[in-house]
């Protein structure tokens, strides 16, 4: 099996002679973290402290035309941040990179000034006009936490074009960009560089009105030479997303949310062509999102016949594990509070104790969404996110009420504790329960300024769950840091664990993981060449409820270099064991029978930077692999062309597997092409291919936001299928068609 998750082990001899041990120690263990835990909570006083930047917001006096020139004489009575620090690679040296930030405020916006000064301004890199796409040009951000907890907040990030990025983030590690915010933002280019103006309407964010601050840091990156440079947080071991290292962004307590109504109806038409049987349909649909604020932070969302034609449809993935594998959600009701939702520490996939892709799909098939309703924010010190969906009957399952509901308490700037709980099943006819406790302790001031936390967890599930252990537990000590990122968790998941609206691929198991990496930063020398290296070992144990190993993987890196250039260039060994408690089939008509498996991977990767028009990279993984081999080949080739109007992607995995059960080859191919008018406007197409299935698909939109929180959709998905026994591999035969055209509207009070 090729496991996704590297961690460390100890040896499999070590385990086994602890093995009554390790049993029976488990509830001392349990007590001996929640001990900790709390002993934490009071450790603040013990930590360093430090005072935060500030600045405060002008008040917009008259009218501001965002065109991306600050011209307006409004913008005089702006709040200054006269210039930003080098972040990397050099904290706190100069750089020719005058960066002037302001900050604007009224009341129903805020407005976020840029003018970012370039002794060479022809050397400005571009790579995109999509939202949401790579921004590896000169891009500029920001970062809002809105509450002032130091965890939650919102991410904003444009590039030279005035492209839009914007997620939601949950943790110093966790952003997810899958949300899209109702927000505007125009570039212009300038003889010494290049200037910028955002505004964020304050209906698009969730805060506590009357605040006399936000938390609050900008950011900016240069492509060509690889400089950031930061507002708040110049560490080399502070992120971007740490809203506990943010500045203090004064001036805004005048911010009001209007009477914190939004109504978002759309309507659609769509086609529907299946080729193989020549059954057509052709139908109109409509449906409806209203949100309301019941205090100004604490929202009510209600949908009714909700549809996601405008989606993005997966990226397909090869699965040469036993087990299942895991797709994000991308559909816009999930996403949005979907932070709030966040679960326990060190989980990872593993285990997802709420996860929305089961509202609304069942065992990959579509399931009717008659409605739904969310209650997302903060009341005082409480997080809040209730979910309680309504499916309608389908073939694959019948309808049924799903619920999720989460609250987390800030115990102070470092100590949260929260319960989860979710109730019903996706098909509709079996009931499941599962309720879970966690607590989670962390800093940025361990020894100063670096970073340490803990956390711990612990789950159960009732109903029609299956028979055995239902509980689980885990926790997780990291130091996730510059020079060194170390890390141990340990997970265990009963045998009856079984969460029918979560994601758990492997229950009956106990999990050992750990490691680290030693990232040194040379200085002149042989290696001048290099920005970074990572020497790492990671390593990840697993064992059954009986304390037998089902599978244990070491993963090394000694060699791993990140060039002042930016291309990476890595080689790893993987020593590995798995344990086939029944035939495992790897594809048709190969099955591995049951048995001990000992082999060893070995990978060599390189890639070219990716501020570079063009941009090229391989992977290849060989070695042995249960009991033959295999060879993995991955490789991808991007183009954009200088002002990021035109993208290419072209990836390829292609997998050469030669056992004694059978040979045998599986291919993956991804076409992604994309053509922006405007950041406004754009049409892109993502093409794939897959032996397994032998479909090859496309789906090609069109989005034209006509204005921010106005958008049209243009859909067309189209499929083929390779004829099974045919020996020509361009012959593929239609068989299926789809055109979906759909307007949302967004209406705000």
């Amino acid at each position: 099996m090729i496991n996704v998750c590297y961690s460390v082990r100890k040896s499999y001899r070590a385990f086994r002679s602890k093995r009554v041990t390790i049993a029976t120690r488990h509830r001392d263990r349990r007590t001996w973290v929640l001990t900790l835990l709390l002993v934490l909570a009071g450790v603040p006083r013990l930590m360093a402290t430090r005072v935060p930047p500030v600045v405060k917001a002008g008040q917009v006096n008259g009218r501001i035309r965002l065109d991306g020139v600050l011209d307006e004489p409004a913008w005089r009575n702006a709040g200054i941040i006269p210039d930003l620090t080098q972040q990397e690679p050099q904290p706190g040296e100069p750089t020719p990179y005058r960066t002037e930030v302001l900050v604007l405020v009224d009341r129903q916006n805020l407005y976020i000034g840029f003018v970012c000064h370039d002794p060479d301004p022809s050397a400005i890199t571009v790579h995109t006009m999509q939202r949401d796409g790579n921004m590896y040009g000169d891009a500029v951000a920001v970062v809002f936490d809105t509450f002032g907890d130091r965890r939650r907040g919102y991410y904003f990030k444009i590039n030279t074009a005035g492209a839009r990025l914007d997620g939601l983030i949950s943790g110093t590690e966790d952003v997810s960009t899958d949300w899209d915010g109702i927000w505007d933002a125009r570039t212009r280019r300038t003889p010494d560089g290049w200037s910028a103006e955002i505004r964020i309407p304050a209906q698009s964010l969730r805060f506590m009105p009357g605040a006399e601050s936000w938390g609050f840091n900008v950011q900016r990156w240069i492509a060509r030479d690889r400089i950031m440079l930061r507002w708040a947080g110049t560490t080399l071991d502070a992120s971007f997303e740490d809203l506990r290292r943010a500045g203090r962004l004064e001036g805004v307590a005048g911010l009001r949310q209007g009477k914190g109504v939004s109504i978002s109806p759309y309507s659609l038409a769509e086609r529907d062509a299946d080729l193989g049987d020549g059954h057509r349909t052709v139908k109109g649909n409509g449906g409806l999102d209203v949100t309301y604020n019941l205090t100004p932070d604490l929202a009510a969302v209600l949908t009714l016949n909700t549809d996601f034609a405008e989606t993005e449809v997966d990226n397909r993935q090869v699965n040469l594990t036993r087990f299942p594998l895991f797709f994000p959600e991308k559909r816009s009701f999930f996403v949005e509070g979907s932070n709030l939702f966040s679960f326990g520490s060190g989980l990872g996939y593993s285990f997802i104790p709420f996860f929305s892709r089961r509202v609304g799909l069942y065992h990959g098939r579509q399931v009717p969404l008659l409605g739904g309703g969310k209650v997302l924010g903060q009341v005082g010190h409480w997080n809040l996110a209730l979910l309680d969906a309504v499916t309608g009957n389908s073939a694959a399952a019948e309808s049924a009420n799903l619920l999720a509901g989460r609250m987390a308490y800030d115990v102070n700037k470092h100590f949260t504790v929260g319960a989860i709980v979710t109730n019903g099943d996706p098909d509709g006819v079996h009931d499941n329960t599962l309720a879970g406790l966690d607590a989670l302790w962390q800093t940025s001031t361990f020894r100063g300024d670096k970073n340490l936390s803990l956390g711990e967890w612990v789950a159960w599930t009732g109903g029609n769950a299956a028979e055995g252990r239902r509980t689980g537990w885990g926790f997780k000590l990291d130091y996730p840091n510059d020079l060194w990122d170390i890390f141990f968790t340990y997970k265990e998941f009963g045998d009856g664990l079984d969460p029918a609206l979560g994601f758990l691929p492997r229950p009956g198991t106990r999990w050992y993981q750990g490691g680290g990496a030693y990232q040194p930063r040379p200085e002149g020398g042989i290696f001048n060449w290099v920005r970074q290296f990572y020497f790492e070992l990671y390593a990840v144990y697993v064992e059954d409820l009986d304390g037998s190993v089902e599978s244990w993987r070491v993963f090394t890196a000694p060699f791993n270099a990140q060039t002042e250039s930016g291309e990476h260039i890595e080689a790893n060994v993987a020593p590995q064991f798995e344990r086939l408690d029944a035939p495992f089939e790897i594809t048709d008509g190969v099955v591995i029978p049951i048995g001990n498996y000992p082999f060893t991977r070995y990978r060599v990767e390189a890639q070219s930077s990716r501020h570079r028009s063009w941009r090229i990279g391989t992977t290849v993984w060989f070695g042995n692999f249960y009991s033959g081999t295999l060879t993995e080949l991955e490789s991808f080739i991007t183009f954009t062309t200088p002002r990021g109007h035109l993208q290419l992607e072209l990836q390829s995995e292609n997998n050469f597997g030669r056992l004694p059960e059978g040979n045998f080859i599986q291919r993956l191919w991804q076409l992604k092409v994309a053509y922006a008018f405007t950041p406004d406007l754009i049409l892109s197409s993502y093409t794939q291919y897959d032996s397994e299935s032998r479909n090859l698909g496309t789906n090609t939109r069109l989005r034209w936001t006509l204005r921010p929180g106005k958008d049209l959709y243009v859909v067309w998905n189209h499929g083929w299928e390779h004829p099974i026994g045919s020996d020509n591999r361009s012959t593929f035969q239609p068989v299926s068609d789809q055109l979906v055209v759909k307007l949302r509207w967004t209406f705000r009070k």
